[in-house]
């Protein structure tokens, strides 16, 4: 039977934003269509068609003693709004400030607030910023201006080591938060955090949808890695490869794996943090398919997405005793094709490349 009580991405978020409001936090979120959400898929703001400017946010009305909700559009300069809420987070440290670029790549005329300001605030002055980016992301075959929220500038900038593995401890993961400069995600299931890419179409993908029940208290920890839990994970000794991911490619990854019947012989692994990356729930998974091989597998381009911050990482792991092979797009100067049908052989062929058990061997 199917499960009926389940919630797509943009009631998680409603959710999640009328959690906070009635715990007393206030929420402020800004960018372009953020009032209705710029695929449709939010309707924060109601609007009265016979009486103008009338309008009406149902997320105030939540409960009598709530936290106030402030949800509005911005104009297209991203400098500008940016460096506004920055100063807004920063002088407002208990508030869940968040901007919203309409699509991930329109954080480039916003660069130098991201270079000067946040991801470098604490080295420079020793302070903290909260605010959180959602950069809308994903190959759609829509064009280079809508497709890439440029995840490995986000990565480049970030203060970890790839070469040293760190002592795991007890609270590794809250240790690695103090250390960090800030957190970078593409969560493909709904979970949200900092700085976070997520992609356009699973705001209405049939399989990114989530139960209740695991939203019920004491099971909304966010989930840095989420392992494979279908036939592969019951025999690990037999699996023949580990393919990691992140984001939306991942529903592409598991229906191909059904169709060429290889549920039992390749674990598809979703790394939803990339930044502190999880060293310590990535060598649980590589010590536990001690047999298989192990494939980044990215719908970016080779030169883009997050193939050069994960890699070294993941070799830091095993501590470089097994190679980790490369399945996606070749590399290129733009982040993305508008061709749909050059778009959907490009995703062909790397999806091939991620199932063909013999396509790495042999090289060094």
């Amino acid at each position: 039977m199917v499960d009926q009580r389940v919630c797509d991405w943009a009631l998680g978020e409603y959710m999640a934003f009328g959690s906070l409001l009635k715990e007393g936090i206030h929420i402020r979120l800004s960018g372009q269509d953020v009032e209705r959400g710029t695929f449709s898929h939010r309707h924060h703001v109601l609007h009265d068609q016979n009486v103008d400017k009338r309008i009406c946010i149902p997320m105030n009305y939540v409960s009598p003693d709530q936290a106030p909700y402030t949800v509005c559009n911005s104009s297209l300069s991203e400098y500008g709004v940016l460096g506004f809420e920055l100063g807004f987070a920063m002088a407002s440290p208990n508030a869940l400030v968040l901007w919203e670029a309409q699509f991930g790549d329109f954080n480039n005329t916003a660069q130098c607030i991201i270079d000067q300001f946040i991801s470098s605030g604490q080295a420079k002055w020793v302070r903290q910023n909260g605010i959180v980016l959602l950069l809308p992301h994903g190959m759609e075959g829509m064009g280079p201006e809508h497709s890439s929220a440029r995840p490995e500038r986000f990565l480049q900038m970030c203060n970890d080591d790839p070469d040293v593995f760190p002592k795991i401890t007890e609270n590794f993961a809250v240790h690695q938060l103090y250390d960090c400069n800030w957190i970078v995600t593409d969560p493909a299931a709904l979970q949200e955090t900092s700085d976070s890419v997520y992609s356009k179409s699973l705001l209405r993908h049939p399989e990114a949808k989530s139960s209740f029940d695991d939203m019920l208290p004491g099971h909304t920890i966010f989930k840095r890695l989420i392992p494979d839990e279908g036939p592969a994970a019951a025999s690990p000794e037999n699996v023949k490869r580990i393919v990691f991911c992140s984001g939306k490619i991942y529903y592409e990854l598991t229906r191909e794996r059904k169709n060429r019947g290889m549920d039992d012989t390749v674990a598809v692994i979703r790394i939803e943090q990339l930044s502190p990356f999880p060293f310590d729930l990535v060598k649980a998974e590589t010590d536990r398919y001690s047999n298989a091989d192990l494939v980044w597998c990215q719908e970016e381009h080779k030169n883009q997405g997050y193939h050069d911050y994960v890699k070294p990482r993941i070799c830091t792991t095993t501590n470089h005793t097994r190679p980790v092979w490369y399945a996606g797009r070749d590399p290129a100067a733009a982040p993305a094709t508008g061709n749909k049908k050059t778009h959907l052989t490009e995703l062909q062929r790397l999806v091939d490349a991620a199932f063909d058990l013999d396509a790495f061997s042999g090289k060094i």
